[in-house]
């Protein structure tokens, strides 16, 4: 045991993580750590946008995987081991590769989904596609045509985005026999 942690199941630290960041919305996440975490005069924007969407992200990302990893039946793990392989080999020459086909279409939307939450980064003075629009917006004194151009670039950018996974699942179904 690791600071009241226990390895027989999740770490608890890696649950309230997970729970947290699941719970709350994301812009209050980028508020929070602009504001608490990087309080100097000259933080870099981009760099605290990237750290809380990574935050995020991982928390997602982590609970993609560990649904894709139970996924798989136990014989699977047995039949690793009953090789003589070990716990480390199991989990990376036998579960992942199958884990990988399951967890793929989900990690494809979380990225898709990232890269539209990126919009949300124009609450602390970043200028994303979305804060240039407003800009151009409220120069021309008519906002909903730059509101209307920057919806068509980000449905540009996730369905190309989607097309290539799709390729990619295609690609790794290829060896399926099902």
């Amino acid at each position: 045991m690791i600071f009241g942690l226990t390895f027989g199941g999740r770490f608890k630290l890696c649950n309230l993580y997970i729970t947290i960041i699941r719970g709350t919305p994301v812009l209050l996440q980028l508020l929070i750590i602009y504001n608490l975490i990087f309080t100097a005069r000259n933080t870099n924007e981009i760099l605290v946008a990237g750290i809380c969407f990574g935050i995020n992200s991982g928390a997602y990302v982590a609970e993609i995987v560990r649904a894709g990893i139970e996924s798989i039946d136990k014989g699977q793990y047995e039949a690793g081991r009953s090789l003589g392989l070990n716990s480390s080999q199991t989990m990376f020459m036998i579960i992942m590769p199958q884990a990988i086909k399951n967890i793929l279409p989900a990690l494809g939307n979380e990225f898709i989904v990232l890269i539209k939450e990126t919009s949300v980064a124009s609450m602390i003075a970043i200028t994303d596609l979305t804060k240039a629009a407003s800009y151009i917006g409220s120069r021309t004194w008519d906002l909903l045509p730059p509101l209307f151009i920057a919806a068509v670039f980000y449905l540009i950018i996730v369905l190309g985005l989607t097309k290539l996974l799709n390729l990619f699942e295609r690609r790794m179904a290829q060896g399926d026999r099902n």
